[in-house]
């Protein structure tokens, strides 16, 4: 199979080495590369894709642009909105990242039912986190900085509490879901619109009152995020994990077989041992 993650910069992406291990215990060879394109160029590379690849992974900022290219969606990426799989034959696009983000958390012991959760942006990877987390009983708030952009998510999705301020009081787990830390945002935290404070980056005025911190980068392992909270005391969760669930549900996919909880965690079990 010749497949490709797709992004405006993934050339620290490890999803070569990880679909290839996990297409590999699965009994299938691949040939995976990294293509990163600049967001002004992606709708004249967009149909090149389909005629380049068996199936391709989508990361940030195409989760919403690849959808007018394809015919189908199915399951979560219907409902969020966003699409991180696409099978080139039939155009079809899946969303794996709330698998991949409810494993994460199962792997970590962290319980979400009754929990009170804030979410941090609201963009394709916030959306499938709010839409995951709310569907499992967690009491959820989200902040995003553009109100239009917030309003939208609630208005699809529902469920959780928009917030164009944060209240500084204690969640069980606050999410970064904004990218902030990563590329050339590394070494900081998002900027956030605090009631009575103000804007401000995140830091122990949020993070010491939380229960747990998650932050979906996985690149840097431990991003400054998580730093703060970790040097706070907290519990922390890197997006490593999530990452390599939702590739697991993306190959089982490719691959046309069901997915499998078990499998997927005794094979992360084998990849970090192994990698």
């Amino acid at each position: 199979m010749k497949l490709a993650v797709i992004g405006k910069d993934v050339s620290q992406s490890v999803s070569p080495e990880m679909h290839t291990f996990l297409l590999g215990k699965l009994g299938k060879q691949c040939v995976y590369e990294k293509v990163s394109i600049p967001p002004a160029s992606f709708s004249e590379r967009a149909e090149q894709l389909f005629a380049e690849y068996d199936a391709f992974n989508v990361t940030i900022p195409f989760k919403g642009q690849i959808i007018p290219y394809l015919k189908e969606l199915r399951g979560d990426a219907r409902r969020f909105g966003a699409v991180n799989t696409v099978v080139t034959k039939g155009r079809i696009g899946y969303n794996t990242d709330g698998f991949g983000f409810l494993m994460m958390l199962e792997n970590a012991g962290l319980q979400i039912a009754g929990k009170t959760v804030l979410v941090l942006g609201v963009g394709g990877a916030g959306r499938s986190c709010i839409k995951k987390l709310t569907e499992a009983g967690a009491k959820v708030s989200a902040y995003e900085r553009d109100e239009e952009r917030l309003m939208i998510a609630y208005r699809d999705l529902g469920g959780f509490d928009p917030l164009l301020s944060v209240p500084v009081m204690p969640y069980d787990i606050v999410i970064n879901c904004t990218g902030v830390g990563m590329h050339d945002t590394v070494g900081k935290t998002p900027v956030v619109n605090f009631a009575k404070l103000g804007a401000m980056p995140v830091g122990e005025q949020l993070l010491s009152l939380a229960g747990a911190a998650v932050d979906l980068i996985y690149v840097p392992a431990q991003s400054e995020f998580l730093r703060v909270a970790q040097a706070c005391g907290k519990e922390t969760v890197s997006g490593g994990a999530m990452l390599f669930y939702q590739a697991y549900l993306a190959d089982c996919i490719f691959l046309d077989r069901k997915a499998d909880g078990a499998e997927a965690k005794a094979l992360y079990r084998q990849y970090t041992e192994e990698l």
